[in-house]
């Protein structure tokens, strides 16, 4: 059997997340954008240390794939400033659900590649496995869950009905 995860994410980081996301909206039509502000993680690593990075993400459906907007708070190192400096916008990941967590993390740390960050998001495990130097960018491994699975579907069911109206663009989530 040979590996080859679906990939259903594609991440930036981004200085704000609000202008990053309307430009996406104007350029390609995406949104709306749905925005965990200063998301709390749980046992959050970086680079095998505790860490805690501060961040906000914006999330949005587009086709089959969703697009993530992620905005580093602070200027501590981070799985985000590994691959885009403070103030600039760049690709940093690719992301997969994996339903067999540990194998999939194992498939790229066997292959020597490095585990840029990991913890838990509520009872959902998660990785970025520095790929960059082969890849050009981090690959996102996230447990499945039915919490993630039910936040994939939210968003979708948030751009099937969307009526593309700029002044709805970004939704707060609690």
């Amino acid at each position: 059997m040979s590996f080859q995860p679906r990939i259903i994410q594609y991440a930036w980081v981004v200085p704000d997340l609000a202008e990053a996301a309307r430009r996406w909206h104007a350029a390609t039509g995406t949104g709306p954008f749905l925005v965990n502000r200063d998301l709390r993680l749980d046992e959050p690593r970086y680079r095998g240390a505790p860490s805690a990075t501060r961040f906000s993400t914006a999330v949005a459906q587009h086709g089959e794939v969703q697009i993530e907007l992620v905005e580093q708070h602070d200027d501590g190192p981070s799985a985000y400033r590994d691959t885009v400096p403070a103030g600039a916008t760049g690709f940093h990941h690719v992301a997969f659900i994996a339903e067999d967590f540990a194998a999939d993390l194992a498939h790229y740390t066997g292959q020597g590649f490095a585990v840029a960050a990991d913890g838990l998001f509520g009872p959902m495990r998660y990785a970025y496995v520095d790929t960059s130097a082969v890849l050009g960018h981090m690959i996102e491994i996230v447990e499945d869950k039915p919490a993630i699975r039910a936040f994939f579907a939210a968003v979708r069911k948030a751009a099937d009905r969307w009526d593309r109206d700029p002044a709805t663009l970004l939704r707060e989530l609690g």
